[in-house]
């Protein structure tokens, strides 16, 4: 879940939903820049499933005592955040085999990247184990897409890694537009034509619903986003108060328009 402050109160946003959104930045994505990607169905709908493995976490959110809140999808322990990610490829295989290995691909590549679990001993065996099932998995699903005359073109190393760092630009800029982060001032590693560069940020001070971006990566002059959250006006000590809480018609509509600079 995804926390964002207000006036109000916490606004709540599920990964699925901020998911969702970075699957409408996927929609939108590519210029003479930025270029096209291929298979474009199969990679928006990676980006627009990439958080598939939180639908049943995110019917019944558990409470974290220390904030009274739901928690936050970075402050889960170790193991409920990897049963998670374990039960992914299960819910994402019935999407189809790329979708699935890019799924796959974004869960590892957390892990591989953010290593707070190695300073468990517990924790580094259940990742560990979580990386070379997937590990075996993705290997599994290449050499069969491999065969198949469609997607083997999609297939190879270079295309897959593309693809891979596509996904990943899309869910954090979706984490920035949800949780308005304004202290993230830039995204690194974003795939262009020709290699890769750095989008910046600069978030309208007298319009909180409009960041600009620079270089524009988007087909259009205006990218304009539309997500839902759920507010709470209060901290919770009971699991089942803050779940019925969440439950209630707290609904708040929230919008992000993107230009570039």
């Amino acid at each position: 879940m995804l926390h964002r402050s207000s006036t109000e109160g916490l606004i709540c946003i599920t990964q699925p939903k901020h998911a969702w959104v970075a699957g409408e930045l996927a929609r939108a994505w590519g210029n003479e820049q930025f270029g096209q990607f291929v298979p474009t169905s199969e990679v928006c709908l990676a980006a627009e499933q990439h958080d598939i493995g939180w639908l049943f976490w995110e019917q019944a959110p558990t409470l974290n005592p220390q904030t009274g809140y739901p928690y936050r999808f970075t402050e889960l322990p170790t193991p409920v955040h990897i049963e998670i990610w374990s039960g992914a490829r299960q819910l994402a295989m019935p999407l189809g085999r790329y979708a699935s290995l890019l799924i796959s691909l974004h869960g590892t590549g957390l892990y591989e990247r953010y290593r707070g679990w190695q300073n468990s001993v517990e924790s580094s065996r259940i990742v560990q184990e979580f990386l070379d099932s997937q590990y075996a998995f993705q290997q599994q699903l290449i050499a069969s897409l491999n065969k198949d005359p469609y997607y083997a073109p999609y297939a190879t190393p270079a295309v897959v890694k593309h693809n891979q760092k596509l996904v990943r630009a899309w869910d954090a800029l979706s984490l920035i537009v949800c949780q308005k982060l304004t202290d993230f001032q830039q995204l690194e590693q974003v795939p262009t034509v020709d290699g890769e560069t750095v989008l910046k940020f600069t978030h309208i001070s007298d319009d909180p619903h409009q960041i600009t971006i620079s270089p524009w990566p988007f087909q259009e002059s205006e990218v304009r986003l539309v997500y839902e959250g759920r507010l709470l006006q209060e901290t919770f000590t009971d699991e089942a108060a803050m779940r019925e809480a969440l439950t209630s018609d707290r609904w708040v509509t929230l919008s992000t328009i993107l230009k570039p600079e």
